[in-house]
């Protein structure tokens, strides 16, 4: 009999377990289902759509969107979307191919940079392999707004009941970007050194923002190492204005910029490019540590 009983709780456990499932998939289910290419355009849909929306990001933590392949299982989540979000200006080069393979007549594909003023490449080399433009103007609180908009728009656009929703979470996440461009807009006027060195030369957009340099060890598409003149010259350079800090991304080998510092007696730190998740930052706290971390090293 006491047999029976325990096997009468184990079956009522497993129902409600089982009922408890089916409840939260529903709640899934009726969120608005967006794909995004890769971190940095989670954060700032995230940013906008909140608990209203289920974030897919294909490009997986850890890879980088430059070399990026989708697989079958990529075209899956696509056809199951209602968006795509993506950074465009050449960060994707697979998106094009890719979506005339979805067959989603309904799938709201949408180019977050778009609007952005793009910033050119000046590398032949790149310019034939990657395209002419800069891609990371997501690394731009400024151009961050222009992406935030065009993400706004289109899941107003696939989910106009919740206009409002996402229309006050974008007017919120504008006032702490502005809150934070302009905290550093005015401490960036108050250094003479306007150069720092850098790993992977992704943040163009950011110093056109405070009127800063980016010296790099390697360039836009962290795609090869320096040459020993190139290596030479910036180590001349770091030696010439005293450069304490050499900066280096997760997403981009330290080896050169290791090297780098210690032949000219500085230390290493390290920066985001959002491209991938890292230290459990948001953007806004990414942007953050960023800016910080550049101005302190050109105090």
């Amino acid at each position: 009999m006491f047999k029976k009983f325990l096997s009468l709780i184990a079956a009522l456990i497993v129902v409600i377990s089982l009922a408890s499932c089916s409840n939260s998939s529903s709640t899934n289910d009726k969120k608005l289902k967006v794909a995004v290419s890769f971190n940095a355009m989670k954060e700032l849909t995230y940013a906008i759509g909140k608990n209203k929306i289920n974030i897919v990001t294909i490009i997986p933590n850890g890879t980088e969107p430059h070399d990026f392949d989708p697989k079958a299982k990529d075209i899956k989540t696509l056809y199951d979307s209602k968006i795509f979000i993506y950074s465009g200006l050449g960060m994707e080069t697979w998106v094009d191919k890719t979506l005339k393979s979805v067959n989603n007549k309904d799938l709201i594909s949408v180019e977050a940079s778009n609007g952005v003023k793009a910033i050119k490449n000046s590398d032949a080399s790149e310019i034939a392999e990657h395209g002419k433009y800069d891609p990371h103007s997501w690394l731009s609180l400024n151009d961050a707004k222009i992406e935030s908009k065009n993400i706004r728009d289109a899941l107003t656009k696939a989910d106009p009941t919740n206009k409002k929703f996402y229309y006050d979470n974008y007017n919120e996440f504008c006032k702490k970007v502005d809150s934070l461009n302009q905290e550093y807009v005015d401490k960036f006027r108050t250094v003479k050194n306007k150069d720092f060195v850098t790993g992977h030369a992704a943040f163009a957009y950011l110093c056109r923002d405070y009127n800063l340099n980016q010296k790099s060890v390697e360039n836009v598409f962290a795609d090869g190492e320096p040459s020993t003149k190139q290596l030479a010259d910036l180590t001349k350079y770091c030696k010439d204005n005293n450069v304490k800090t050499v900066f280096y991304e997760d997403m981009v080998s330290p080896k050169v910029s290791s090297t780098l510092a210690k032949e000219v007696n500085a230390k290493t730190q390290k920066i985001y490019t959002i491209e991938s998740a890292e230290d459990g930052k948001d953007y806004l706290a990414s942007m953050k540590t960023d800016l910080d971390e550049i101005y302190t090293s050109l105090k």
